[in-house]
């Protein structure tokens, strides 16, 4: 039941109620915390979106996890959740919270994905280009990954931007000229 409007407003609300009693990076620190868990536990997440789970069992699970792990704020924000039979969205909300965040402290998400892990050098030199490119005062969270099949290069994605520089892209641009007989034509 993805509902990115939703999500959304719940995390716009509970962000204005963060800069109100001043806890916006408690909460952040929360939000993060919730996110692993969605990402890592995919029982958590099918917990709250069942629908023959009862509302009330679901909240004492919810608590019995993060009990004195997050603030007071996040812990009377998911009981409105629950109460308001909207848990099932919490994945969601907590993403949308964190992307809330990063806009209001001019965080850009950077995702760089290479087929082996890469050095700091090399990780120094991608970001130097992607500083470049981007207005200044910006700040950055980057987070890597490694995909052997992509041969050798890099994926970078950053705000709905893909650079695509890997070897498994050039082969498979290739593979399509071959299958296309692009050059065929210009033999005969």
């Amino acid at each position: 039941m993805k509902n990115p409007r939703l999500a959304g407003r719940y995390a716009k609300s509970l962000l204005d109620l963060a800069i109100e009693q001043n806890q916006v990076d408690a909460v952040c620190t929360d939000m993060k915390w919730l996110h692993s868990i969605c990402k890592s536990n995919p029982d958590f997440v099918a917990v709250l979106r069942s629908p023959i789970i009862k509302p009330t069992a679901k909240e004492k699970i919810i608590e019995s996890i993060s009990k004195e792990r997050v603030s007071k704020l996040t812990t009377a924000f998911i009981q409105l959740l629950v109460r308001k039979a909207r848990e099932i969205n919490l994945p969601e909300i907590v993403t949308a919270y964190i992307d809330q965040f990063n806009k209001l402290r001019n965080i850009y998400k950077v995702k760089i994905t290479t087929a082996e892990p890469m050095t700091d050098e090399i990780r120094e030199t991608i970001m130097a280009n992607v500083r470049a490119a981007v207005k200044t005062g910006q700040t950055f969270e980057i987070e890597t990954q490694v995909r052997s099949e992509l041969i050798g290069g890099f994926l970078l994605e950053t705000e709905g931007t893909l650079v695509d520089a890997s070897i498994l892209r050039d082969l498979k641009d290739i593979q399509k000229q071959f299958m296309n007989n692009d050059y065929l034509h210009r033999i005969r």
